[in-house]
């Protein structure tokens, strides 16, 4: 590549389609797919699924979510309740009766296992008329749900509660931004909450229930990271740049009511006596690196793995230095291993979920995105409705692997793109020098991040001797958006290496 390589004009859109194909994804949905969404009746399905349904359309449910977000999966009601508890509902999106198991979008869903988000283009695991429409909890809009019913106890500990269907209405889209910035009080109250009287009251209930979970949470040794994952943006189909999603209270708020939810949701599943899927990370087997990341910030972790005490490490690395901090959590978050997805029998012990400081933990929440969710939806209502469930032990476990490697590939697309997007913005920039921080060092090789744009590369020239979290001065070497990498050299490598010839 030449300094005066210009990818403005290059269509990211195609460069993502193939890095779908590449990883096994289908990119666009068959034609039996889509006929078969377009004759769906609503009227009928309502019909045909509103026995023994309550009726929840009355409280003041809202929604949390990225602006652009349209497949809206979950929304929060809660309200106190005796002894200091607070008693919160999370209503979840009823895909099942609009997706039935092996019908056309259900063979498409399954093969895909999950929504993959690009930033350059959504790559929906349902057709829109389902996703963005029909089974989403839009405003404004009566919806089938199944609800999650748990109270948060006044030392921030969870005691799970009801598991069962309603319709529910969204009363109010809300943006993460703007209700974080406004629970923060570093705005003003969003138009959206003005206009819906009680919301500001509720959002604030909701944002007292959040703060308890998490204290709680963190005392149980879960772990706060906070990773830098650029996402790329489109402004009239044109890469306007990449913006790094900045953590605030209302993330935190769905983050820890999903938490919960997906908790309750496993202990009504076992306590029912079914094989169901849990979402683990395990205990991890390198621990010893860990260790020695540690070490090298002067502090001293048990032999043995220790949540509580790794997640003590990184509260005091966030606080002493929070400008390296994204890069640490990176570093720990890549030792720890990748989440999976396994089947747990009835009468077995849980694996539990290392990150989160829990046991018992499922994905229940997002069917609209993520496939098992829509297993978990399947077998919660066997439950509830006294029937068999409708997976075999064989069949589960089969899914459940096959979730995982979707997951999982998932993340590579999404990360493919960050890079090709990041290579369009720098491809004119080949021979700059730029301040990076050092995110990765193995014998896997060695990458530097770089902070506007903030973009991660290799280091191909000079990389000897870095260690994860140092300063460094580094080239852009190369940038390939087709190929999604970013090379990058030791600043002044290149010059000592030309003297010596």
């Amino acid at each position: 590549m030449t300094a005066m390589q210009d990818f403005r004009n290059i269509d990211l859109k195609s460069i993502a389609k193939s890095a779908m194909e590449q990883y096994g994804f289908e990119a666009g949905f068959s034609r039996q797919v889509i006929r078969e969404v377009d004759t769906l009746q609503e009227e009928q399905i309502w019909k045909e699924n509103s026995g023994g349904v309550k009726d929840l359309r009355s409280l003041l449910w809202s929604s949390i979510d990225n602006v652009e977000s349209l497949d809206l999966d979950q929304l929060e009601y809660c309200e106190p309740g005796q002894s200091q508890e607070i008693n919160v509902k999370v209503a979840i999106a009823d895909v099942d009766s609009f997706v039935p198991k092996k019908s056309w979008p259900d063979q498409h869903a399954v093969h895909n296992g999950t929504s993959v988000y690009t930033g350059v283009e959504i790559f929906p695991m349902l057709p829109d008329r389902l996703s963005t429409n029909l089974t989403s909890l839009k405003a404004g809009e009566d919806r089938l749900a199944v609800i999650i019913e748990f109270s948060v106890l006044p030392d921030g500990s969870v005691r799970p509660g009801e598991v069962y269907r309603a319709f529910v209405s969204n009363k109010a889209k809300l943006v993460y931004e703007e209700v974080g910035d406004w629970l923060e009080g570093n705005r003003d109250m969003p138009q959206s909450v003005i206009g819906i009287p009680g919301l500001e009251e509720q959002l604030r209930l909701q944002n007292k229930a959040s703060q308890s979970l998490r204290r709680f949470r963190m005392e149980q040794g879960a772990l706060e990271l906070e990773t830098i994952e650029a996402k790329p943006v489109m402004r009239d189909g044109t890469l306007a740049g990449l913006v790094v999603q900045r953590k605030n209270l209302a993330r935190c708020l769905i983050e820890n009511f999903m938490i919960a939810a997906n908790v309750t949701m496993m202990n009504f599943l076992e306590k029912a006596g079914i094989p169901v899927i849990q979402r683990v990370v395990r205990t991890p087997e390198k621990w010893d690196r860990i260790m020695d990341v540690a070490a090298a910030h002067n502090e001293r972790l048990p032999l043995k793995p220790d949540s509580k005490a790794l997640s003590q490490f990184l509260i005091r690395q966030k606080e002493s230095d929070p400008e390296h901090f994204p890069d640490l959590s990176l570093t720990i978050v890549k030792l720890l291993g990748a989440g999976e997805y396994i089947v747990l029998e009835p009468g077995k012990p849980p694996y539990g979920h290392f990150g989160l400081a829990v046991m018992d933990y499922t994905h229940a929440t997002a069917p609209n995105r993520r496939y098992v969710d829509v297993i978990i939806q399947r077998l919660v209502k066997s439950v509830l409705e006294g029937k068999s469930a409708p997976y075999p032990l064989k069949e589960l476990t089969d899914l459940s692997l096959w979730c995982t490697d979707r997951d999982k590939a998932a993340q590579k697309v999404e990360r493919f793109m960050r890079k090709a997007a990041a290579a369009v913005l720098l491809g004119g920039q080949i021979g700059k020098s730029f301040d990076a921080i050092v995110t990765g060092a193995s014998e896997k090789g060695t990458y530097a991040r770089i902070i506007s744009p903030p973009a991660e590369g290799r280091i191909v020239r000079g990389e000897k001797g870095l260690l994860v979290g140092q300063k460094v001065r580094v080239r852009l070497a190369a940038a390939n958006p087709y190929k999604g990498y970013i090379d990058f050299e030791k600043d002044g490598v290149k010059e000592k290496e030309e003297k010596k010839r």
